[in-house]
């Protein structure tokens, strides 16, 4: 797509989204050291729908906004939620109470808010992405919408499974807990950036083998994909310190890792390791002390968004089918 009408939808969207958004109140500073996400995937999706079905309405519901209110309720064990529960909040934010009147009594909404907030906040908003045209199945056209735009890790049409698995004990060169969620499928299956970013990793690593690591653009961020493909980890333009936009192909499934010596099969099956790392302190990003939370629901969330894509007969690589053009990102086409 031309530079020039790129920019004017990236112009068009940024002051539509501006317009559309009424202003969130004020939040005192949280001092975050540990996020235990423990959301259901049902109650994520629930909250959203209550949230894209009353964008442009007076009472416009804001769906961390809601699961704040409920995390703050439940002290964060989310095994108390009922979808009915859910459904009464929302009915008094809709009557005009603020978060602060519903949890009267109740402290630490501010936490929850910041926390959920800072994994959850750019999964929704305005954007443009191109659909089939119906009339002429052969081109596409733009559609601007409200709502999902993070996608699935894995993209459309390929079969994968995965359990709850964060937490538990890996011994490969020392003993410690798995952070992150293994999507296990087939070589080669193709892997999506769930959403824009900067990659700031892409290299071998014994411990997840071919690896990408993309820091999404508030710097809050860090995903991480790892256990890719022998010989070709990734499509070849990918480059560290590229941008990437959410539903981009990004690497494919593979098994490597579990070796100081690079572009070895150390995996016993075929599998994703994606993970999220928090950043509220940009100096422990490498620290002992770093912060990755279960991302086992996320995953069951994404499956709404998965991204179409299509195989280059001249370079072997897979590109996505359809683009997507978000307001948060600052990169041209």
């Amino acid at each position: 797509m031309p530079v020039r009408l790129t920019a004017l939808i990236l112009c068009f969207l940024l002051v539509f989204s501006v317009g559309a958004h009424a202003a969130e109140p004020e939040r005192r500073p949280v001092n975050i050291k540990w996020v235990d996400f423990t959301i259901p995937a049902s109650a994520m999706s629930r909250a959203m729908d209550y949230d894209i079905k009353t964008y442009g309405e007076e009472m416009h519901l804001d769906w961390i906004a809601i699961l704040a209110i409920l995390g703050t309720r439940y002290g964060g064990d989310w095994s108390r939620y009922k979808a009915r529960e859910m459904d009464k909040v929302v009915s008094r934010l809709k009557e005009g109470e603020t978060p602060e009147e519903i949890l009267k009594g109740y402290q630490n909404y501010d936490y929850y808010y910041t926390a959920y907030h800072t994994v959850l906040g750019n999964f929704l908003g305005v954007h443009q992405r191109e659909v089939p045209n119906k009339e002429k199945p052969d081109q596409v056209v733009l559609r601007e919408q409200y709502g999902l735009k993070a996608y699935s890790p894995i993209a459309a049409g390929y079969s994968f499974s995965h359990f709850r698995d964060f937490g538990t004990a890996r011994n490969y060169g020392y003993r410690r807990p798995h952070f992150g969620n293994d999507l296990c499928g087939s070589v080669g299956t193709p892997i999506i950036a769930v959403e824009g970013g900067i990659i700031e990793e892409l290299g071998w690593n014994q411990y997840g083998g071919w690896r990408v690591g993309i820091r999404s653009f508030d710097r809050l961020r860090y995903y991480y994909y790892a256990h890719l493909r022998k010989d070709h980890p990734w499509p070849e333009h990918l480059e560290k310190g590229m941008p990437v936009q959410a539903g981009d192909v990004i690497g494919y499934m593979g098994m490597t890792g579990y070796s100081t010596k690079e572009n070895v099969n150390g995996m016993k099956i075929p599998h994703l390791h994606f993970g999220m790392q928090l950043v509220f302190d940009e100096s422990k990003k490498d620290a002992p002390t770093q912060l990755w939370i279960d991302v086992y629901d996320i995953v069951e969330l994404l499956n709404r968004n998965r991204a179409t894509v299509v195989r280059s007969e001249q370079s072997k690589d897979y590109t996505r089918k359809y683009r997507l053009y978000d307001v948060h990102f600052p990169y041209g086409d």
